[in-house]
């Protein structure tokens, strides 16, 4: 008799965007004739950079050609593309990156969610609240976790952010192995600065623990005192993993390219006590499991990294922070506290209210999609993400919406 994982059925019924997608389907069915604007789902709306494209035309054209065909690629990714991302993402910083400590994926979702695969079923780990979900399922899966009551999961350090800390998690009174922490954050647009950066590889050094570090939206970084990288701190290649994406960088979510730095000093450690190269470990989970990136996107990845490319992706960064900001002031404007939209695509308002009631206001009201908080977790309740990945006309009409609409819930 075949036996399923029972593991996957602590997890919630549905993923959230999934659930959101079908609360917005049902609506659009019972109200056809209603226009939504999409503020929830962080999907970029822009096209690809010039740079990007040209790339891409030129390498689809090399497959056509025997002369330069390419067939199976390096799943760790092309040494071109690698030596680009090192030079200009932690080189150019100051951060002690090789290329071949870099890995291509087709996705930071998959790397964080895949990375917990090299350890033990036991170990402890310590989870931001409210939190970007595949960060928890992927070890509800996993089995390192009892079952799910009130938004968390037995067996997790659940490390709350809240207005009163600042959205910024501190360090567990008790003693974790595996932390995973998100700068600027998903879903609160929060971005931790060098001294908290500091105090998490200061903890994670003096505790062998590791620091799985999603970087998937450092490039809407804008103040100069803040990290783009955990590698800028001293003594981080020890203990941190960082995950990065070009998907909502150079609005890649519909081509698939992101990449994984596993630095070599970074070790885990057997049973016995003795190290194990989690870089080594990588290299064959991703030799085993993965094929590899597309040539012809790997090629529209390089383009990124050019000067042409780089002044692209800046002006479409700054294109969905000034949507960003405008839904930020708007909100203020309202009354609501607000925090991202700055360094971050991402704003996080407080509602003060059941989340998902404040959704369904927004949508049937208004007819404007956004994410409720609940669904990243106990301390996402009384607060919703709104994205910028969307026109400044859309953008512009949400808010006129919300605003017609909000003060009836707000005296409510």
């Amino acid at each position: 008799m075949i036996h399923v994982n029972e593991n996957y059925s602590k997890l919630q019924a549905s993923y959230l965007f999934a659930n959101i997608s079908k609360r917005v389907r049902e609506f659009q069915q019972q109200h056809p004739e209603r226009k939504l604007v999409w503020m929830g789902i962080g999907d970029v709306t822009r096209p690809l950079p010039e740079a990007c494209i040209a790339a891409f035309h030129a390498a689809v054209d090399e497959m056509a050609s025997a002369d330069t065909f390419r067939g199976y690629g390096p799943e760790q990714g092309y040494a071109f593309l690698r030596e680009a991302i090192a030079v200009n993402d932690f080189q150019a910083r100051g951060a002690d990156i090789a290329a071949d400590e870099i890995f291509i994926s087709d996705g930071a979702k998959c790397d964080t969610g895949n990375f917990q695969e090299l350890f033990a079923a036991d170990i402890r780990i310590a989870i931001s609240d409210p939190v970007y979900p595949v960060y928890v399922d992927t070890n509800v899966m996993a089995g390192r976790t009892g079952a799910g009551a009130n938004g968390r999961y037995a067996g997790l350090t659940y490390l709350p952010c809240t207005a009163e800390n600042g959205y910024a998690p501190e360090l567990p009174k008790a003693a974790v192995d595996l932390i995973y922490l998100c700068s600027p954050n998903n879903p609160t647009g929060a971005a931790l600065t060098r001294p908290q950066l500091e105090a998490w590889v200061d903890y994670a050094r003096r505790n062998r623990a590791l620091i799985l570090f999603d970087a998937a939206y450092e490039a809407f970084i804008r103040d100069p005192a803040l990290p783009h990288s955990i590698y800028e701190i001293p003594g981080a290649r020890d203990v941190a993993i960082e995950f990065r994406s070009l998907s909502k960088t150079a609005g890649f979510t519909g081509v698939r390219c992101a990449y994984a730095v596993v630095p070599k000093p970074c070790m885990a450690w057997t049973q016995a006590g003795a190290p194990v190269s989690l870089h080594a470990l990588w290299l064959r989970r991703q030799t085993t499991k993965f094929n590899g990136v597309s040539y012809p996107v790997q090629r529209a990845a390089e383009a990124v990294f050019s000067t042409a490319g780089q002044a692209q992706v800046r002006r479409l960064t700054d294109y969905y922070l000034r949507n960003a900001g405008y839904v930020r002031e708007a909100f203020q404007r309202l009354g609501l506290a607000c925090v991202g939209g700055d360094n971050s695509p991402y704003i996080w308002v407080q509602v003060n209210g059941d989340s998902w009631a404040f959704f369904d206001t927004l949508l049937n009201d208004a007819g404007v999609v956004c994410t409720p908080g609940a669904g990243f977790g106990q301390c996402g309740e009384g607060h919703i993400r709104l994205s910028a990945f969307n026109s400044f006309e859309n953008t512009q009409e949400a808010m006129r919406r919300i605003a017609a609409h909000l003060p009836v819930h707000r005296a409510a």
